[in-house]
């Protein structure tokens, strides 16, 4: 018996200002914001039906091709690998308004195909849309870098249980939403699938969490007794932290979210996914006595408090030990780009 998921921490948002995000950041834990985009056009729109917020989304079409997700509707649209760890799907460009008269013309269908346009850019791709749908953002969202505000479009789909490298603030605007999130610690018990080539970009979970088969997955029961989740309507934001895995199902036959990625480090910092690949490359199969001491090294100059391993040397002679600022980063990226080439 697997136990239901504990309810992420639901606060009950006051229109208007700017939210504590500060507050919620600090506390490292999914938090859902009840009602704090309630106001925008589009959520009232779809309040009034799918194919009023449709048509809206259509007016602000810039005309670029979008990349449409499609499946049949075999895979309960779940977008995920084949029996041959292929993909289940197809994805090609399109265009947006010709993908929204799809799911329109889809919308009485029980046996619909899943049909989805994911992350995309908006001020790219519909531009204007948030000259009245957009959340107020303060620090520490806007602390470090630029703020890349996207859309996801579709109608049932379901994306895997996978991570992001980014911090997200996820707004419910048409549809409900169910997010059901795992902690970065339960990565094991989530059973990752390859990195490459995965269905949507980041490493996905093999297991569905609807209906987990635990004679193949056992270890997912430890990792179901850590779930949370979030059921979203419309007006609904769930903030998250980054590597946080969720398995998000959109259940309405029409359903729009748009997502705020932030970042709590300068933009010259390079992707740690860059550095988990080199490890491949440099540590994972030394012997494990070799491991565990360079897991003390990577503890002392990484992990650990970073004022640490330069707090005995003079500022003078601290070199890549000290702040890193942009300019410090282009040379380490030369350097390490000499050395990866010899």
């Amino acid at each position: 018996m697997i136990p239901a998921p504990r309810d992420v921490q639901t606060i009950e948002a006051v229109g208007g200002g700017i939210l504590p995000f500060a507050d919620i950041a600090a506390a490292n834990e999914p938090v859902l914001l009840k009602g704090a985009v309630r106001d925008w056009p589009i959520v009232a729109l779809g309040r009034e039906g799918p194919r009023a917020a449709i048509a809206y989304l259509a007016g602000f079409d810039a005309g670029l091709p979008v990349v449409v997700y499609s499946g049949p509707p075999e895979i309960g649209g779940r977008f995920f690998y084949d029996d041959r760890m292929g993909m289940n799907f197809t994805a090609r460009k399109g265009g947006l308004t010709e993908v929204l008269a799809r799911i329109s013309a889809h919308l009485g269908d029980p046996a619909a195909p899943a049909l989805y346009v994911g992350s995309t850019d908006l001020d790219t791709f519909l531009p204007g849309f948030r000259a009245a749908n957009d959340l107020p953002l303060g620090p520490p969202v806007t602390t470090h870098q630029d703020v890349l505000a996207s859309i996801w479009i579709g109608n049932r789909t379901t994306a895997a249980t996978h991570y992001d490298m980014s911090n997200n603030i996820a707004c419910c605007l048409v549809g409900h939403r169910r997010f059901t999130l795992f902690p970065p610690d339960q990565i094991a018990n989530l059973y990752p699938g390859p990195l490459e080539p995965t269905p949507g970009g980041q490493v996905v979970s093999m297991v569905d969490p609807r209906a987990p088969d635990l004679e193949r997955y056992p270890r997912f029961r430890e990792a179901a007794a850590y779930a949370r989740v979030a059921e979203m309507e419309p007006g609904d934001v769930l903030l998250y932290p980054a590597l946080w895995w969720h398995n998000v199902e959109a259940l309405d036959a029409f359903n729009v979210m748009v997502n705020y990625w932030w970042n709590a480090v300068a933009s010259h910092a390079d992707t740690p996914m860059t550095t988990l690949l080199h490890a491949m490359l440099s540590l994972r199969d030394r012997p494990l006595a070799e491991k565990q001491a360079w897991r003390a090294v990577f503890d002392h100059y990484v992990f650990g408090d970073a004022d640490v391993p330069r707090a005995h040397l003079p500022e003078a002679a601290q070199g890549l030990l000290g702040p890193l600022g942009p300019l410090d980063a282009r040379r380490l990226r030369a350097m390490l780009l000499q050395k990866m080439n010899r």
